[in-house]
């Protein structure tokens, strides 16, 4: 996403074979103790943990999922090592979210991996990111660089419905490359999306009637779920969590605060908060998390993906006032 980071080196990703050869015994025993060859068992890699997530809910007791990033980890910083590498090679599957993790997809492209689950294709990507910055975005180049870069919004499993959408095509995925428990898959699938069902029918009650619609967040990670509930979110950087705001964005967001009646300015929990709180006190706003779910740390509102999602929708309903 952002053209800044180093991708990793060909160099790292035509050595696979010789590192296959030569990688240490922890990473070997850890991969085999996963592989369906072994224990019956489908090995999958995952990118990232939403797509972790839903490798676990999915598969159950018939696979095995290793995360790529680990906890407390900015996925977008992931820059994939020469072990993980191996580990992806010896996988059943991977599981990963392209245009999100540049290192990751390079990896997958060239990997000998059987079946490749990209979630990006089972459901719609749309563009948030140029629309943040608005009239701001045009005095600042880097803003404008940002817009640019920024493309497809990836950030598809804040909205539960598009998240639903990619279980069912990785259920079928699953089902496709481990025959044998087909069954045991679509069972989980479908009771893993009812409850997605169930998680788009609570935000949608709860944020139906709300006193206030527009919201600020620390990077443009809810624009989805922005555009499934009605609201309006408005983000200090734009999908890259690491970009910097100009001047005139802040100035812009500021005034908006004002304009708008806006209480609240979320920060999250991987990413610094001090720009959401400059920009907070600066202009007389509450600060709270609002957790864009990219890896579940001490920290997080919640042990898994429904808990923080439902400290997401209690932490909106309280910054915009819900009836």
């Amino acid at each position: 996403m952002n053209v800044r980071r180093r991708l990793i080196s060909t160099a790292a990703l035509t050595g696979v074979t010789a590192l296959t050869l030569t990688a240490t015994s922890a990473c070997s025993s850890e991969t085999a103790a996963g592989a369906k060859g072994g224990s019956g068992t489908l090995d999958v890699v995952a990118s990232f943990y939403p797509m972790a997530f839903l490798a676990e809910q999915i598969g159950g007791k018939h696979v095995h999922v290793t995360s790529l990033t680990r906890p407390g980890q900015e996925p977008h910083d992931l820059e994939i090592s020469g072990q993980q590498i191996v580990q992806l090679e010896k996988s059943d599957a991977v599981l990963y979210l392209k245009d999100l993790q540049p290192s990751v997809d390079k990896a997958v492209e060239q990997s000998g991996v059987k079946t490749k689950i990209d979630a990006a294709s089972l459901t719609t990507l749309e563009e948030h990111g140029n629309e943040v910055g608005g009239h701001a975005a045009a005095h600042d180049t880097h803003q404008g660089e940002e817009e640019e870069e920024g493309g497809k919004d990836p950030h598809i499993w804040l909205d539960p419905v598009k998240y639903a959408e990619v279980a069912k095509g990785v259920g079928t995925a699953f089902e496709k490359a481990d025959p044998d428990h087909a069954d045991t898959y679509r069972k989980n699938t479908d009771a893993l999306v009812k409850k997605l069902d169930d998680l788009n029918v609570r935000y949608t009650e709860g944020l139906k009637n709300t006193e206030d619609k527009v919201f600020i967040t620390t990077h443009a990670a809810f624009g989805y779920l922005a555009e499934r509930y009605g609201l309006t979110e408005e983000a200090i950087s734009g999908l890259d969590p690491d970009s910097e705001p100009s001047a005139a964005r802040v100035k812009d967001l500021e005034k908006m605060a004002k304009a708008d009646g806006v209480s609240t300015v979320f920060y999250e929990t991987l990413v610094s908060d001090k720009t959401a709180k400059t920009i907070a006190k600066d202009a007389g706003l509450k600060t709270d998390v609002l957790d864009p779910i990219e890896g579940i740390v001490k920290e997080s509102r919640g042990e898994d993906y429904f808990q923080v999602m439902e400290s997401n929708l209690k932490a909106l309903q309280t910054a915009l006032g819900a009836k």
